[in-house]
């Protein structure tokens, strides 16, 4: 029985030519940021500057935090017994769950299902509210709030600020900002963590929820591949990884210079 065709809107290949939603590669090179193509090949075209640079600062935030996370732990521990490259980064990828890196997809849905509200009248304030209830009523941890090292996360901060700048910034940002103000008014402040931000600005974006995890794996990777690097070029195999027990030893605290 033949098999039946399919077809696929991403990437056309023909001999010597590669086009990603129409667009050669080639040409691509050197005009298109890492964020914009990200933003083209999910989206099928290409962003405007502001949205650009916005999709970049969302890679940034996640690319790396230190040796904290339990997905760096398991790169390293997989580095640690001899694994090539890919497995240490797989280990990484699979230990991205509701709870570490994860929450982005859930933070998603819930200020989706706020901004369906601002979008037909409420206030943010109220749908705050109204959403910190159901939430608590569910049982459930508010996704994409709160962080076990900083009370106020500046990665958060700098995200908002670029949102606004680009126009980006819609009713999702609006109801992770009134959830905020409505937590520390409850006397039980928690920040907008980086997966918050990153939700509330995907979404409003336009990125479907199914997505949202990937843009945490895809910036984290690279800094994957730079602890990898570091427990190969520094550390013995098959060591006990006692995260608590790393002191950072890197460059002193330093400006960027003016571009």
């Amino acid at each position: 029985m033949a098999e039946k065709g399919w077809a696929s809107a991403v990437t056309s290949i023909a001999p010597n030519e590669i086009r990603v939603r129409g667009y050669r590669l080639e040409e691509l090179m050197g005009r298109v940021s890492f964020g914009e193509a990200v933003y083209l090949v999910l989206r099928g075209e290409l962003p405007g500057a502001a949205v650009g640079s916005l999709m970049e600062a969302m890679l940034v935030a996640s690319i790396d935090h230190g040796v904290t996370p339990p997905s760096t732990l398991s790169v390293r521990n997989a580095a640690t017994t001899g694994a090539p490259l890919n497995a240490c980064i797989a280990a990484g990828a699979l230990a991205v769950n509701r709870h570490h890196g994860g929450a982005v997809e859930d933070c998603m849905r819930l200020l989706a299902r706020g901004a369906a509200r601002v979008q037909a009248g409420e206030s943010a304030g109220a749908v705050a509210q109204a959403l910190m209830a159901e939430e608590k009523t569910a049982g459930r941890r508010l996704p994409g709030f709160g962080h076990r090292i900083h009370t106020d996360d500046p990665r958060s901060h700098r995200l908002l600020v670029l949102a606004r700048q680009a126009g980006a910034a819609g009713p999702s940002v609006a109801v992770a900002e009134a959830i905020v103000a409505a937590l520390a008014a409850s006397g039980k402040p928690l920040p907008l963590n980086v997966d918050g931000a990153i939700a509330a600005v995907l979404a409003d974006l336009g990125f479907a929820p199914e997505l949202a995890n990937g843009f945490f794996i895809l910036a984290r990777t690279a800094g994957w591949i730079a602890q990898v690097a570091e427990e190969l070029g520094r550390e013995k195999p098959m060591r006990r990884i006692d995260q608590q027990a790393c002191t950072y030893d890197g460059p002193a605290p330093r400006e960027l210079p003016s571009r």
